[in-house]
Parts: structure tokens; sequence; C-alpha cells
């Protein structure tokens, strides 16, 4: 007789330490959903977060996994059944839930860790980015003197003529921290250059996504003092064709490309065009971290510090010292 491995959604709301502010909006919490899958006697989890911004909500994401065919738990474990999941469901949230879940479940079932099938040797811990949300250039340099220790600083910039201070701002109070910007879409042809070149003489490591999905064509008619990422334009392995020249580095988010499955062929892809490599999160717990980390072993940059906004973190949770993070027990995931 066929077992079929059983799935379940949950929805989780964890409260953020301070309101996180992006150009878009700002939030006071973070919601997640869940995926649990069982066969076998064992489970699996993996979490996701629903993105406004991708067209995505609690209720489609919770819907798409539900609308998942049985799953044979004889298959649970095969890359076919990954690859199958590329078909079932579209890259996202809900299909990053469920592959990751199934990674863990297959893990378990097998005795054996995920990063066993995913890296090159045992993982180490990262140095990831501490990010701070958009506020003013006062709030911010406030801010960022609060967390003048930590080695890779990230900032979240708005697109009016105060990101020059904000920028000013952060490198006078976190004068040895490296620096990422983040201007979410927020730029515009007419100040790019201008913004660019600051963030040049601040000797900025890098700028991530400064314009409009759709209307970044001219990223690859002027120069590139800082290295630019590419963010919400960089979703799954094939954007990667249509960036180059564009874009120096690209965001690999386990939300955007829809897991694990997909984040390492993306990865992989990246490298042979010559991108260099973040990777990066939505904010959730340690949980939704926790194969991102494995991801990142050999990212150029590393931004998961999503349960570092949070109030208080999931146990077990993923250990964070300092500007590090290691890497996920298996008693969280994998």
């Amino acid at each position: 007789m066929v077992e079929s491995v059983s799935v379940s959604v949950a929805v989780e709301e964890w409260p953020l330490r301070v309101p996180f502010r992006i150009s878009r909006g700002a939030r006071t919490k973070a919601t997640v959903v869940v995926c649990t899958v069982e066969g076998g006697g064992m489970q699996g989890h993996g979490e996701c977060v629903p993105y406004a911004r991708y067209g995505e909500t609690v209720e489609s994401v919770m819907d798409e996994i539900r609308s998942l065919p049985p799953v044979d738990l004889a298959a649970c474990g095969t890359m076919e059944l990954h690859q199958a999941l590329l078909t079932m469901l579209p890259p996202g949230a809900a299909r990053n839930a469920i592959d990751c879940a199934l990674w863990d479940l297959n893990a378990k079932r097998g005795h054996r860790h995920v990063y066993t099938m995913v890296c090159e040797g045992p993982p180490r811990p990262l140095v990831t980015a501490l990010t701070l949300s958009l506020d003013t250039p006062e709030a911010m340099a406030d801010a960022a003197r609060v967390v003048a220790d930590r080695s890779l600083l990230k900032i979240k910039l708005g697109g009016d003529r105060d990101d020059i201070a904000r920028m000013h701002a952060v490198v006078a109070n976190a004068p040895n921290s490296r620096l990422i910007v983040d201007a979410n879409e927020s730029w515009t042809e007419d100040n790019l250059t201008e913004f660019l070149l600051e963030a040049a003489r601040l000797h900025v490591a890098l700028v991530e996504q400064p314009l409009p999905v759709g209307k970044d064509a001219i990223l690859a008619t002027i120069p590139h003092p800082v290295p630019i990422c590419a963010d919400e334009s960089a979703h799954v392995t094939t954007d990667l064709d249509g960036l180059g020249g564009r874009y120096d580095v690209v965001n690999i988010k386990l939300d955007k490309t829809g897991g694990l499955t997909e984040a390492l062929t993306m990865r992989a892809k990246a490298r042979e065009l010559g991108f260099g490599v973040m990777v990066g999160c939505m904010v959730g717990s340690s949980l939704a971290m926790a194969p991102a980390v494995l991801l990142a072993q050999d990212a150029d940059y590393v931004d998961l510090d999503g349960p570092l906004l949070l109030a208080a973190d999931r146990h077990p949770a993923l250990h964070y010292y300092g500007s590090t993070v290691s890497p996920p027990q298996p008693s969280l995931w994998g």
C-alpha cells in the first residue's frame, strides 16, 4: 500500500522589536506560514513569508500548499519530487515552505544532515548583515551608534533627498562597519547617478535594487562606482540571463525562488554567469533562515538577520553571536 505524506499549514505571528520600515511601508510583526509534512512517524518543517509586493497573501499561500496532490512517502526524498514541485507550484513563498519541509523530512528519514547533500563540507558560521530600517537621518545615526561594533550593516533608504544624509549619518556613527544600502526600488533615473557617486565616496560596499523592476535598463549604460545588486529583479534562474550588464550581484532569497532546490540551481547559474551572490531573507524566524544558512556557505554577502529583528525567536533557534550566525542544528531544521 502506498503511504502518503500528510501536509498541514499554520499561520504564526512574531512581533518585532521595533517597527521595521522600508520605502514601501512599515510593519510591527512578521506573519509567517509554517508547513509541516509528516510521514513514517517523522515530521519535516518549512517556513515562508507571504509578500504582498509579489502578489501573495497568507490565504493565497496556504491555499497553494493545500492544493498539492498527495505525495508518496517513498518519493519524498528524491530530487524528482523536488523538481516536480517546480511544475506544481509557481516560484514564491508556498513552494518554499513545502520544498524546505521535504528537505527536512528527507534528512530525518535518512538519518543524515541536509548539509551533506548541498554543501562541499561541514557548514561554518557566517558573518551576516544587520539591517537598520528606514527613518530620519538623526534616528538612523542613533541606531547605527548602538550597533557600531557590527562588521556588516545594511540600511534601508527611501528615494528622497534625505538618502544622502542617511548614508552619511550611518557611516559617521559606525565607521568601522562595511555598509550595504538597499533602496527597495525607490531611486529614479534622475537621482541614480548622484546617489551612486555619493555611495562610492562613502565606500559603500553594495547598492541593492536602486530602481524599480522594469525601469532598470539604464543600469547597463552607466558606470557602477559601487557594485549593484538585483533583488526584486531576480527571482529564479531564468531571470539571470536578462540581468547581465545591469547588475553585478544577485540576491537569492528562498521565498522568491520557491525553495532550496531552485535556489541551489540559481546560485550555480549565477556563478557561471559571473555574478556575485548575496543570500538574503524576508523577516521571519530561525526556521526560515536555517536552509538559507546552508545556501550561503559560499556567498559574497549574507543578509540573514530576520530573527534579530523579532522581539523573540522560536525555540530551538539559530545561534547568533556578534555579527555571525551558526549553521542550524537538526533539532531546528535539516
